[in-house]
């Protein structure tokens, strides 16, 4: 789990870095989406990387899930987080619905099948996205999907922390608002941009 977070993460940092060129204009963005279409064996290696990525993380996911439904058969009469916080609560359903999201996002601005034919054009990418994003309940999604990926990220940022056995009580406390800070970057980046189209700012 931690190496496939680790690669997703990674992913979800260089996406956003390639999505914030919306920002410098049409002509930077389209520019991306040329590149990456150049370096198309490269491309399908790296997406090759992530699916066998993204499907082994659900599978330790449900591998966990089972070994601790064993280890505790009987559930508890009375259940109360002490020291889980509402990200570490919420990841078992919050994976499946940012799965769903990125299913989502990649046949609307990937494979076009959401858009409608006469706002969807091929290799215009900074035009599909203004074009997607203009409709409300698209951007809506979006960002409902992208605090749940936070809440995610922030517990697996936390995670990989201990992981990597940096969990004392005297760095505790500054590694979960690392954790925390850094989640909150990214998403804000990612939300930056359907805001950004709705308020008209890019257009």
């Amino acid at each position: 789990m931690a190496v496939t977070g680790a690669l997703l993460f990674l992913f979800v940092v260089g996406h956003l870095a390639g999505n914030l060129q919306v920002f410098e204009g049409p002509a930077k963005i389209n520019a991306y989406g040329h590149f990456l279409r150049v370096i198309g064996e490269v491309l399908w290696a790296v997406r090759i990387v992530l699916i066998v990525s993204v499907v082994l993380h659900i599978w330790v996911t449900v591998q966990l899930a089972l070994l601790n439904r064993k280890a505790r058969p009987v559930g508890y009469s009375k259940k109360k987080a002490v020291n889980s916080s509402y990200a570490d609560r919420t990841m078992y359903w919050s994976g499946p619905i940012v799965l769903a999201f990125v299913i989502f996002h990649l046949l609307q601005f990937t494979a076009g099948y959401i858009h409608p034919e006469s706002q969807y054009i091929e290799g215009d990418i900074y035009h599909n996205l203004v074009a997607g994003f203009s409709v409300w309940w698209v951007s809506a999604w979006y960002i409902f999907s992208l605090i749940l990926l936070g809440f995610h990220l922030r517990h697996g940022l936390w995670s990989a922390f201990q992981s990597l056995g940096l969990n004392h009580p005297r760095h505790t406390p500054v590694l979960k608002q690392a954790a925390l800070w850094i989640t909150i970057v990214i998403i804000a980046g990612y939300i930056s941009i359907p805001v950004s189209v709705l308020a008209g700012w890019v257009r």
